[in-house]
């Protein structure tokens, strides 16, 4: 007597990665319509990469079989730092995060991506809470918060992710202004999303369209307003650079 093989709900078939990746257009018409409507200066750079990029260490005991760490993708690492400085805002550094923890939602990008809670208490962030963030496009996927403090949190990514990395959330103080940054290390999943992601680059964009958004948002909700635009400095660290610090 044989036995079908069940697919779990963080395991992704071809066909349905396939299927993914086919709404992929739809993606790319939405994040480029909300990008040729923002009136903002974008500051781009890219330069190589190096061990110093790799992200930080998960801790142990948030790591499982449904992890997928940098090691899991393919293809080079971008390690990307979206920064804005906001004047004029009503809050610090605090209570700005507190507000994105309450709702990420307020601050993604209306009809083109949804965060909904897929395992936690319900409410704010919180480490080892697991949210799908929901997109048109091949950046639907699993992650799980690794940390969060007053000022910041952390994702990572889970099988079934189109990515394998992490992404940072921050805000503090510079001087009289605050700064609100999101720090992403990403690699394709896989081979089939290495093929939008890098060697097309149009995933790439996606990414971009998506977080510079969320600065910008974040700057609404703190009651300020943008000072010289948004920053994105991009560094590309090769494939063989891209094995994460073992976990002791």
């Amino acid at each position: 007597m044989t036995s079908a093989h069940t697919e779990q709900p963080w395991q992704l078939s071809r066909r349905r990665r396939l299927g993914t990746l086919l709404r992929f257009p739809a993606g790319v018409a939405i994040m480029s319509w909300n990008y040729l409507w923002r009136i903002c200066a974008l500051h781009r750079s890219e330069t190589p990469g190096d061990s110093s990029d790799l992200p930080p260490v998960v801790p142990a005991e948030l790591l499982d079989r449904r992890s997928k760490r940098l090691e899991d993708g393919v293809g080079p690492m971008l390690h990307r730092r979206f920064s804005v400085l906001i004047e004029g805002s009503d809050v610090g550094p605090q209570q700005l995060m507190s507000s994105v923890m309450a709702d990420l939602n307020q601050a993604a990008p209306r009809g083109a991506a949804v965060f909904d809670k897929t395992a936690g208490r319900p409410g704010a962030v919180r480490t080892g809470d697991e949210y799908r963030v929901r997109m048109p496009g091949p950046w639907d996927g699993p992650v799980r918060v690794l940390h969060q403090d007053a000022s910041s949190f952390r994702f990572g990514t889970l099988q079934g992710h189109l990515e394998a990395g992490q992404i940072e959330f921050r805000a503090r103080d510079e001087g009289e202004l605050l700064s609100f940054e999101i720090e992403a290390w990403s690699r394709a999943g896989d081979r089939l999303a290495d093929v939008l992601y890098c060697r097309l680059r149009v995933s790439k964009e996606i990414q971009f369209n998506m977080w510079v958004h969320f600065c910008l948002r974040a700057a609404d909700i703190s009651g300020g307003r943008p000072r010289g635009g948004v920053t994105i400095d991009t560094r590309v660290v090769p494939a063989d650079g891209c094995r994460e610090v073992p976990v002791a």
